[in-house]
C-alpha cells in the first residue's frame, strides 16, 4: 500500500493539516507526524540542545516537541518501520512565496525529506481570514497523485502555493520570485519604556517578473515552483574564475 507522511508548521490542531489529511486518504496510508504546537518561521532549525519527545495521539498520529525538520528527521528514522512513497508538508495557514521560502518550516520539511530521497511537496493556501482549504485540497491531491505516478527529477521538490477558495483560475509552473517586506519589524516601548521589537506582518512588495510564483499568484492561480537542493550560483562559479580570478595558475 502507497504511504504518505504528512507533517506541516502550523501544528497539530492546525485546520490545514486535518485538511490535508482528508485530502490524501485516498490515496494511501496517511501518517501524520506535526510539532505539538505552533513552529511557524523556523525554517530548516534541528533541536540540538534539548531531548525530544514523541507522543502518540492516534491511529497514525504522532506529535513531536519540536521542528517541522525535527518531525521528519525522527520520523523517518525512528518511527515509520519503512519509507514513506511520499512526504506532503501543510497545507500551510499562509502563502510561502518567493523569499519567504528561506523562512518557511513547511517548506523546510520537504527539503528536509528530499535530503533523505523521499518524493515531496510543500503546500500552503493564501488570502483574506479564514482561509478556504477547498481548492487546496483538490491541488493537493492532484499533485501527490502526479509525483506518485511520475516521480520528480533528483533532489527536487515542489513548492505549490494556491489561493484560498473553492477553485481557482489556473495551476501554472513557476520559478521563484521574490518578496520582500516593507514594515516587518514593529518598534513597542516596554511598561519600564525599553524598546522591544516584534518581527511579522508588513505589507509584501509585489514581483513585476510574471513567471515567478509572486506574481502568478497574486492574479489568483497556483504556483508551482520546482526547488532543488543544490544552492550552488553556476554562473558564479565561473565569474569568481574570470573576473576575480581566483584560480589563476602561478
Amino acid at each position: 500500500m502507497t504511504t504518505i507522511l504528512i507533517t506541516n508548521d502550523d501544528g497539530i490542531n492546525s485546520p490545514g493539516l486535518e485538511a490535508l489529511r482528508t485530502a490524501l486518504q485516498p490515496l494511501g496510508e496517511t501518517i501524520v507526524i506535526a510539532p505539538d504546537r505552533d513552529n511557524s518561521a523556523v525554517s530548516h532549525s534541528l533541536t540540538m540542545h534539548r531531548p525530544l519527545k514523541v507522543h502518540k495521539r492516534g491511529p497514525h498520529t504522532f506529535t513531536v516537541d519540536g521542528t517541522p525538520t525535527d518531525c521528519v528527521a525522527i520520523g523517518l528514522k525512528k518511527i515509520l518501520e519503512s519509507p514513506p512513497d511520499l512526504l506532503v508538508s501543510g497545507i500551510n495557514a499562509g502563502a510561502n512565496l518567493g523569499d519567504d521560502i528561506s523562512y518557511s518550516g513547511t517548506v523546510s520539511a520537504a527539503i528536509e525529506a528530499t535530503m533523505y530521497g523521499i518524493p515531496s511537496i510543500a503546500i500552503s493556501v493564501g488570502g483574506k481570514h479564514p482561509l478556504d482549504y477547498r481548492a487546496a485540497m483538490k491541488v493537493a491531491a492532484c499533485m501527490a497523485q502526479k509525483v506518485l505516478s511520475n516521480a520528480l527529477p533528483e533532489q527536487t521538490l515542489l513548492n505549490i502555493n494556491v489561493p484560498s477558495g473553492e477553485d481557482f483560475k489556473k495551476l501554472l509552473v513557476t520559478r521563484q520570485g521574490r518578496r520582500l517586506w516593507q514594515n516587518a519589524i514593529q518598534e513597542t516601548l516596554d511598561p519600564w519604556g525599553t524598546k522591544r521589537y516584534w518581527i511579522g506582518g508588513g505589507t509584501p512588495l509585489a514581483d513585476p517578473e510574471q513567471d515567478t510564483d509572486v506574481h502568478v499568484f497574486a492574479q489568483g492561480n497556483v504556483s508551482v515552483t520546482p526547488i532543488q537542493l543544490d544552492l550552488t550560483n553556476h554562473a558564479g562559479i565561473r565569474y569568481l574564475k574570470d573576473t576575480w580570478h581566483l584560480e589563476n595558475k602561478n
